[in-house]
């Protein structure tokens, strides 16, 4: 486990050596996220000449939470350091600037899949796999060293739906080994679901598949989750204060940071205690 912590600690953004593409790359639109509409491939007001944020330490009272959530998983530096050799001239010409763009986009899945993928390779359950996930993992990482001409052949549909389906099948063999408690059996999976505000305190959740699901505000203070498959889960607003995600599978640390959590959470290693949450 910590050569796989130390490898997923690589996958973080390092805005000092970036050129502020979350800031440009990326559309958003005004809503409890954010304060105005940007579209894509236009610079944030917010940005300064420097390619650093100039609200930074204020995003979340002037209006931009969604900004604090936001999680690159490195790619960012990496587009700027590695694809385009610590020079994308992004602000000097439309035709740079949008394979820049194009590139940062690609590597962002690349690198996201790199984090599930390097998670999956850690877990004992999942060592039939092992070498399905070490090919997997080579392959993604490699296409993340190449240009921008290589990236933008890569087919990032199949990509995902083939490390999609890899990463389903290390889940299936994490989840089985859950027994139900005393008396009951697991809960059925709930994948894809619409749990929006639901009340899941102290709920039995370990093993279930909560994959894709919305759990938009939904209160799981207590709530049982070891083996709870979270990859792609909404957890905006979800109530996990007092709550131990330590055995959790595949979250991310944009999840953590769209949850409302504070110092009494117990989060699996690697990730931390974002810095907004509040103390117990």
């Amino acid at each position: 486990m910590p050569d796989a912590v130390a490898a997923r600690t690589r996958l973080r953004a390092d805005c000092s050596r970036c050129a502020g593409l979350c800031c440009v790359a990326p559309a958003f639109a005004a809503s409890a996220d954010f304060a105005i509409d940007k579209p894509a491939g236009q610079a944030c007001p917010n940005l300064r000449d420097d390619d650093r944020c100039g609200i930074h330490a204020e995003l979340r009272e002037r209006g931009f939470p969604g900004c604090t959530v936001f999680d690159c998983f490195g790619a960012g530096q990496h587009t700027v350091q590695v694809t385009f050799a610590g020079a994308p001239r992004w602000r000097d010409s439309p035709e740079q600037a949008a394979a820049v763009f194009a590139a940062f986009g690609v590597q962002r899945l690349l690198h996201e899949l790199l984090w599930y993928l390097t998670e999956a390779l850690a877990l004992d359950a999942a060592a039939p796999l092992h070498r399905e996930l070490a090919a997997a993992h080579e392959r993604t990482a490699r296409l993340t060293d190449t240009g921008p001409d290589e990236l933008a052949a890569v087919d990032a549909g199949a990509l995902q739906a083939e490390a999609g389906a890899l990463l389903l099948s290390v889940s299936e063999l994490a989840r089985a080994g859950v027994r139900p408690r005393a008396g009951g059996r697991r809960r059925a999976d709930r994948r894809d679901a619409d749990l929006v505000g639901a009340d899941l305190r102290h709920t039995d959740l370990r093993g279930v598949s909560l994959r894709g699901a919305l759990l938009l505000g939904a209160d799981l203070r207590g709530a049982a989750l070891h083996l709870t498959d979270l990859l792609g889960t909404d957890l905006r607003a979800a109530d996990v204060r007092g709550t131990d995600l330590s055995g959790v599978l595949f979250l991310t640390r944009r999840q953590v940071a769209g949850a409302r959590g504070d110092r009494t959470t117990v989060l699996p290693a690697g990730l931390e205690h974002p810095p907004h949450w509040s103390a117990p």
